[in-house]
C-alpha cells in the first residue's frame, strides 16, 4: 500500500472505514489518549479541524493504550470523554496498536513513510502526529510536544 487511501479502520462505533472518504484532502492522523499529559491538544486538534477542514483538511483521531496504559476506557466512554470534555467532532476511531507486533498496518506505514529522530520508526509517545498531503502519500511526522497551533504553517502550505 502506499497511498494513506488504500487503508481501512474500524471507527469507534466498530464499522470499518475506508480512508479514501478523506482522499484528496490533507489530513492529520494523531494516535490520542485520555488520561495523557498531552490530552489538553484535543482543544488544538479540534480547533485546526474546525478553521481548515472546509478547505479540505481533516484530523483523524487514534485512541491507543500503548503508552503507560492512558487510554484504558471503552469505545463508548472514549466518545464520551472526547465529547464532554473537548466537543471533538473530527472522527475518531477504534482503539490501535501503533508499535510492535500487531500494529495497525496504517501506522507501519506511515512510521515507513516519515521515521522519527535519526531514522527511528517507532512513535515515542501518545499524540504523535503525522501530516499527509492531498496526494496521499507525502507524510511528515510531528511530536508529541508540537502543539497543534505549531501545524497551521505547514497544514497552510499543503492547503495552498
Amino acid at each position: 500500500m502506499s497511498l494513506i487511501s488504500d487503508f481501512n479502520a474500524p471507527m469507534l462505533n466498530g464499522r470499518e472505514q475506508p480512508l479514501s472518504t478523506w482522499r484528496g484532502q490533507v489530513i492529520l492522523v494523531v494516535n490520542v489518549a485520555s488520561r495523557c499529559g498531552y490530552t489538553p491538544q484535543y482543544a488544538g486538534l479540534e480547533q485546526l479541524y474546525r478553521d481548515y477542514r472546509d478547505r479540505g483538511f481533516a484530523v483523524l483521531g487514534f485512541p491507543c493504550n500503548q503508552f503507560g496504559e492512558q487510554e484504558p476506557g471503552t469505545e463508548a466512554e472514549i466518545a464520551a470523554f472526547c465529547d464532554l470534555n473537548y466537543h471533538v467532532s473530527f472522527p475518531m476511531f477504534g482503539k490501535v496498536v501503533v508499535n510492535g507486533r500487531g500494529a495497525h498496518p496504517l501506522f507501519q506505514w506511515l512510521k515507513r513513510k516519515a521515521p522519527g529522530l535519526l531514522g527511528v520508526q517507532a512513535v515515542k509517545w501518545n499524540f504523535t502526529k503525522f501530516l499527509v498531503d492531498r496526494s496521499g502519500g507525502g507524510v511528515r511526522r510531528f511530536a508529541s510536544a508540537t502543539e497543534p497551533a505549531e501545524l497551521r504553517a505547514p497544514i497552510e502550505s499543503l492547503l495552498g
